[in-house]
């Protein structure tokens, strides 16, 4: 046991918890902790971000990539508020993240004192749970509790408010081991057990359809033999991407809004729908009373409270979706459904995802991005149409390699992610995707990456639009472009240049895998602009408030 300052302790609890790399932005009362942080260098290593929001979402995409804890730090008032989309952000899609700040010491609290901000108070709805530590006595116990609640169950982010006062303080500070956290299994019962596996055995055309709790369980594995064995077509959700393998014959695509037309249809079609911890989003559900409405449904998740929120179900089963999996696994003879699968095959013969090989298009710019990859790169993307595209036209082979804001939505989201996913993943290639109108968002976090040489590969593809606003400007708003044009002189390749890293235009399609495999092979920070038609369009696609099954794409409008 020694006594040290309570700036101290926190650097010691990071080092007790593993943390090996934090994102942030210093100020005057975090001040403290960054003195000390400055001592312990060799052990935690800090990435200055440009904007506090930019160490937020790196923060979280070394959680998504790495599937450990993401920390992110910063000052109290205006630092502290600038991370509250990051958290958000986190929040909305379960990813661990544990939040320090800073706040003024116990005797000006409350007395609007310089970049003073209740921000314990800010954050009450978007975090999973949160603290201020005004007793130096409870900070190590605290900032343990927040890794402890950040990783268990259904993780989410954790934010720890300390004041500046309790960072220059001493106190005994004495090495305790992270508190193993156990997978969720005392809530699995063997009624419900019992109901899943009988309807399982008597359905006839079973899918499944695995979401983000799923990646976040390491279930990968338990999804895959649970399919064969009961020889079932799998769909995703935009957060379940590589959970059940891309390239696997039992897969049809993600489902939805921007869903197939063979997910969406067969999810009209099935007699039971088996749901691997996904939520029913309703960009998932569309119209949500005309939801799977011939199927049976069986939801397997661990928070109860997504039990019949959005959707009814017939039975489920609330737990680890891992445990589970490997539970029902055990009790289950194969089950043969050839007539289904091949009626499945059929509708993914008729309905392929298809777009213009002509041109210079987004669809083509992810499919030369997987093609030289081989599916082995991370793939970060920020929001809209080409969220959509790197969705549907990369094959996500493994886990934790598609990280994108999908509760949220936050556009510039996508490059601080990158930035905290190759620093977790170092011997990864990871791009970032993006469109114009997001790049611009968090386009200053390039200097971050050229900082620290941290090789990241950013793709803008450029359609000097606000793509996805404009595309239901086009089919729902009479084609009236209200503030979505982005037709201005804004040089992202000169901006890029400025920040310090190479930078290509791309302008026509045979320029673009010369310019991606030189990419590659740099080994430093890129930005690749490649511009694009500007009413190129995301099919198919499912009008708001519709049912899934009611799905179009360029051709059925043709008609």
């Amino acid at each position: 046991m020694k006594t040290i300052t309570g700036a101290e302790i926190v650097i010691e609890c990071l080092k007790e918890q593993g943390v090996d790399t934090v994102f942030g932005y210093p100020g005057g009362t975090i001040l403290n902790i960054y003195d000390a942080l400055y001592k312990h260098q060799d052990e935690i290593t800090h990435i200055l971000t440009s904007h506090e929001q930019g160490a937020a979402h790196a923060a979280d995409g070394y959680a998504r990539a790495t599937g450990k804890v993401g920390v992110c730090m910063a000052t109290s008032g205006p630092g502290a508020t600038n991370l509250v989309t990051g958290i958000a952000t986190a929040y909305m899609d379960s990813v661990p993240m544990v939040a320090i700040t800073c706040n003024v010491a116990v005797s000006l609290l409350g007395k609007d004192s310089f970049q003073e901000v209740d921000i314990t108070g800010v954050t009450m709805p978007i975090t999973k749970y949160n603290f201020i530590v005004k007793d130096i006595s409870r900070l190590a116990y605290v900032l343990r509790r927040a890794f402890t609640i950040a990783k268990s169950g259904r993780p989410g982010p954790v934010l720890v408010d300390i004041t500046k006062d309790v960072t220059a303080n001493t106190y005994e500070y004495e090495y305790m081991a992270p508190e193993e956290v156990e997978r969720q299994t005392d809530t699995i019962t063997e009624e419900d057990m019992e109901n899943a596996l009988a309807l399982i055995r008597k359905s006839k055309k079973p899918f499944i359809f695995v979401g983000g709790g799923a990646v976040i369980a390491d279930a990968a594995d338990e999804v895959r033999a649970f399919a064969h064995k009961i020889q079932a077509p799998v769909a995703d959700s935009l957060m379940g991407k590589g959970a059940f393998d891309g390239t696997d014959e039992l897969y049809t695509g993600m489902v939805g809004m921007h869903g197939t037309k063979t997910s969406n249809f067969g999810f009209t079609e099935c007699d039971l729908l088996i749901v691997v911890g996904a939520r029913f989003s309703d960009r998932v559900t569309g119209n949500a009373s005309k939801f799977a409405k011939n199927a049976k449904i069986l939801q397997l998740d661990v928070d109860p409270a997504e039990i019949n929120k959005n959707i009814k179900t017939t039975a489920s089963v609330v737990g680890d979706v891992k445990v589970i999996l490997r539970k029902l696994n055990a009790r289950l003879d194969p089950i043969n459904h050839d007539e289904w699968i091949a009626h499945i095959e059929r509708m993914k013969d008729m309905y392929p995802l298809r777009y213009d090989k002509n041109t210079l298009t987004g669809p083509g710019i992810i499919e030369t991005i997987y093609e030289l990859t081989q599916g082995d790169a991370i793939i970060t993307t920020e929001v809209g149409q080409h969220q959509m595209w790197a969705a549907q036209f990369y094959k996500y082979k493994a886990p934790r390699t598609f990280l994108t804001s999908g509760g949220l939505g936050t556009m510039g989201y996508g490059l601080g992610a990158s930035i905290g996913a190759k620093m977790g993943c170092k011997d990864k290639t990871v791009f970032n995707i993006a469109g114009d109108g997001c790049f611009r968002m968090n386009m200053n976090e390039i200097a971050t990456a050229t900082r620290y040489n941290i090789p990241i590969i950013q793709v803008v593809v450029n359609n000097h639009v606000l793509g996805m606003v404009r595309q239901w400007q086009t089919l729902f708003y009479g084609k009236r472009y209200s503030h979505t044009v982005l037709n201005d002189q804004v040089d992202f390749v000169k901006l890029a240049e400025a920040m310090g890293a190479k930078a290509y235009l791309v302008t026509r399609k045979e320029d673009l895998k010369p310019v991606l495999e030189e990419a590659m092979g740099l080994n430093i920070p890129v930005v690749i602009e490649c511009q694009i038609q500007c009413d190129d369009k995301v099919f198919p696609m499912v009008s708001p408030g519709a049912p899934i099954q009611d799905v179009f794409d360029d051709t059925d409008l043709k008609i």
